[in-house]
């Protein structure tokens, strides 16, 4: 079967708050949300599900259990059981499950930044404190890079951090971390005796062949003190549905996950567990395809932005399908994020709010048809080119 990406979804005058949350004149390319419609299986499962006609309390769901389970041995060769999975009806749920279930107010959360902004909120949402590690950034030309700068992450833990939050693949940066950088950061961890949330949303969105290793995978010691988050959202544009999973092999630390989860987040959406089930035993060409399509589309944006965007360095992800933008050496007068809304009405996400060290940043969603991104990157060249002029 053949797949296409090429066909524009109109998605304005929708409940879409990608495209409605700047107006009617911003090409949205912010959140991570692609405008690709979901795969075909997935869209038969859910059809099927609405004409049964009856939409009661679903029951738990033992068949998505077992996908995951074998899932989790076909891709990565980790033997993990059914009781270890826990549902949850959001990443960022999770994150601050997590947060409340992991230690006690008033104790630090270790974060790596630049990173996705509810890892630097779900902390102090639960009453504990950020303690952040700026990740290492190296320059070639117009090319950036991150890896992780194992003194600052060390520096940072202080004698009330509980938790590490990780972010693998990583966002923003699209680094996707290897076995010998993961290794370090769970020896560090253990050295600490820090608990592991790692947060694996964007892990079947390697790019260029690359494999996913979870961190929980690396041994059974490293499995015991994690806590992995995944789920289909990103993947299979999905995540208006609202189901994902924590895999915790621990069962002291899973207690304390579903204890803090009780009675405030509630069972999965019964229509996200079918989407669920059908994304991950039935889309798999469909996913192959789509990611020969973002490697294309992320290897166009890397090029035209070396070639025309002057001043502005650019990352080249190992995964996921988001662009990281340095924009402080461009001229640009004021907020770069602000520049480039009211100048090319194209929206970014503002790098400020993935920490401190984004500020003069702004974040770039290349998920989407390869015309909605020409479109976007030559209103950007423009609004450049005209300030400059």
């Amino acid at each position: 079967m053949s797949y296409t990406f090429d066909f524009p979804i109109q998605r304005r005058g929708t409940d879409s708050a990608k495209w409605s949350y700047y107006g009617p004149d911003a090409l949205p390319m912010w959140v991570a949300d692609m405008d690709f419609v979901s795969p075909q299986p997935i869209l038969d499962a859910l059809q099927a599900r609405v004409a049964q006609g009856v939409f009661g309390y679903g029951s738990d769901p033992d068949a998505l259990r077992t996908v995951l389970v074998d899932r989790m041995q076909r891709l990565y060769g980790w033997a993990i059981q059914q009781e270890q999975i826990v549902f949850l009806p959001g990443l960022v749920c999770g994150l601050n499950v997590v947060s409340r279930a992991v230690g006690t107010p008033g104790d630090g959360v270790l974060v790596t930044t630049p990173v996705y902004p509810p890892f630097l909120s779900a902390p102090i949402n639960q009453q504990r404190v950020v303690h952040a590690a700026p990740l290492a950034q190296h320059v070639t030309g117009k090319r950036l890079h991150y890896t992780v700068d194992f003194d600052a992450m060390a520096g940072a833990i202080q004698h009330n951090t509980r938790l590490f939050i990780l972010c693998n693949p990583h966002n923003p940066t699209g680094v996707a971390y290897s076995r010998a950088e993961l290794t370090r950061m769970a020896e560090l961890c253990e050295a600490n005796d820090l608990v592991i949330c790692s947060d694996e949303i964007h892990c079947d969105l390697m790019l260029d062949g690359a494999k996913h290793i979870p961190i929980a995978s690396l041994s059974p010691a490293i499995a015991q003190r994690t806590v992995t988050l995944m789920a289909p959202s990103k993947t299979f544009n999905i995540p208006g549905l609202g189901a994902s999973f924590a895999i915790v092999p621990n069962p002291a630390l899973r207690k304390q996950v579903e204890h803090a989860a009780l009675g405030i987040v509630p069972h999965l959406n019964i229509l996200g567990v079918i989407a669920a089930e059908a994304a991950y035993t039935q889309c798999d060409a469909w996913l192959q395809a789509l990611l020969v399509y973002l490697q294309q589309n992320r290897d166009f944006a890397v090029n035209y932005i070396e070639e025309y965007f002057p001043d502005i360095k650019v990352t080249c992800p190992d995964a996921t399908y988001l662009l990281w933008l340095d924009c402080r050496d461009a001229g640009i007068k004021g907020n770069a994020q602000k520049f480039f809304l009211e100048q090319a009405h194209v929206a970014v996400n503002d790098g400020k709010i993935f920490g401190d060290d984004g500020d003069g940043f702004v974040r770039l969603n290349f998920g989407c048809p390869r015309a909605t991104l020409v479109a976007g990157l030559e209103q950007m060249r423009q609004a450049l080119a005209k300030q400059n002029a």
